[in-house]
């Protein structure tokens, strides 16, 4: 056993952009809700994805089925989180990508900022800082919050939440901290889980209220049919999901392109503040269809990050990689283009961090990521939740691409505000 790898202090950030990333999370939630119901334009969207991206392509049936059977979801919980980073040269917050399934780390990045307020109250005056500029952070018990209300409006008191799991969980101590009680893989669901003909979902003989998705956001994790099986049936369940199929396609990096478009949130939301905030957070994005832009991205690959709709960390490709991936794409007849999209690349600021690993402790130049969790909870009409709930911060060195904690890129951090 190892522990889970953490910087030793938290990294400085600006208060005005902390507070920017908060006010954004309930205008996010209330999006991923708004979208999530327009099955047209979420089917439209990732038409072209689905043809060459078999995993794709799964979720999208699953979709249609549900619109094919009718199936409407009363109670919606979404339980996000939306990561950033902080430019360089302009100094302006850029939304990386947002997370609708397994948005992961409220326990264990709960822990790490008081570790690190306690070692501010014990050494803050050696080293010039104050605990009371880190935050607190309470993305643990609002997610169990959030999950609970959820369990409370299915009202059923002998009901469970399920939580879905991989097989071989490495990050089941972060889950922990949400909810111990049952945990099941999807091919276990497969073999265990029942539906019921009114739409009541049981496993082990005892009815599921909630299902929470820890696992299903990768095509690894539907190394056969079982598993499609078993996701297919808790999405015709009643029991509610988190994240229900709709919510899921949401968080793809391609209908994040999409709503960076001129007028396309003007689709889903009507205050053109919350609007104008949403855009100021944008990054550039760009489907492959556009030849200027695959043009300029073959010139200046160094200036883009292509991405697949792809979560878990480790997926993207960036610098020369991006014209070489590119070049190949094209001279494949270019239909695998529809797989990506592109995106401005953020040059974050680095600093010198302490980062801790294996029980090793090393100096070296680091670059962050702040994410803001949200909790959505809605019940037929009524909105019974939508808050910003607590924040992740991971710092990984400079010299590293990718992101991922668990992926084993980057360290859990928290934040001191200035």
């Amino acid at each position: 056993m190892v522990h889970a790898p953490f910087a030793l202090l938290p990294v400085s950030f600006p208060k005005s952009l902390w507070r920017q990333a908060c006010e954004l999370a309930p205008i996010f939630n209330e999006l991923v809700d708004r979208v999530s119901l327009d099955s047209k334009f979420l089917q439209e969207s990732l038409f072209r994805t689905r043809e060459v991206d078999t995993f794709t392509g799964r979720l999208l049936d699953i979709h249609a089925k549900m619109l094919e059977l009718n199936k409407t979801e009363d109670i919606r919980l979404g339980l996000h989180r939306s990561d950033y980073m902080l430019d360089s040269a302009t100094k302006r917050l850029y939304q990386i990508e947002l997370n609708t399934i397994s948005a992961s780390f409220p326990g264990l990045g709960c822990l790490v900022s008081e570790l690190h307020r306690n070692l501010l109250n014990q050494f803050g005056k050696q080293l010039g800082l104050d605990s009371r500029g880190v935050p607190g952070n309470t993305s643990v018990s609002r997610f169990a919050e959030a999950l609970a209300k959820a369990w409370n409006e299915y009202n059923d008191s002998s009901s469970i939440v399920l939580v879905v799991i991989k097989p071989e969980e490495h990050n089941m101590y972060d889950q922990y901290w949400l909810s111990t009680i049952i945990r099941k893989t999807l091919a276990e669901v497969d073999s265990e889980g029942e539906l019921l003909p009114d739409g009541t979902f049981r496993i082990g003989g005892r009815t599921v209220a909630v299902v929470y998705f820890r696992s299903g956001y990768s095509p690894n994790d539907y190394p056969s049919e079982s598993e499609w099986r078993a996701r297919f049936l808790m999405e015709q369940s009643s029991a509610i999901k988190c994240p229900s199929i709709s919510y899921h396609l949401v968080g793809t990096k391609k209908i994040q392109q999409e709503l960076a478009k001129p007028n396309v949130l003007e689709r889903f939301l009507d205050n053109k503040d919350d609007i104008e905030k949403l855009r100021k957070c944008f990054a550039g994005l760009w489907s492959l269809e556009d030849s200027e832009i695959l043009e300029k991205a073959m010139e200046s690959p160094e200036s883009f990050v292509l991405k697949p709709q792809r979560e878990g960390g480790g997926n993207n490709v960036y610098g020369e990689d991006v014209r070489e991936t590119l070049a190949k794409l094209q001279q494949e007849g270019g239909r695998g283009l529809a797989a990506y999209i592109l995106m401005q690349r953020i040059f974050p600021a680095s600093a010198l961090t302490h980062l801790v690993r294996d029980g090793t402790c090393r100096r070296d130049s680091a670059i962050s990521e702040l994410g803001i969790y949200g909790a959505y909870l809605r019940s037929k009409d009524k909105v019974l939740m939508n808050d910003q709930c607590g924040y992740l911060m991971r710092t990984k060195v400079s010299s590293s691409n990718e992101g991922g904690v668990a992926a084993g890129f980057a360290v859990l951090d928290s934040i001191y505000l200035t």
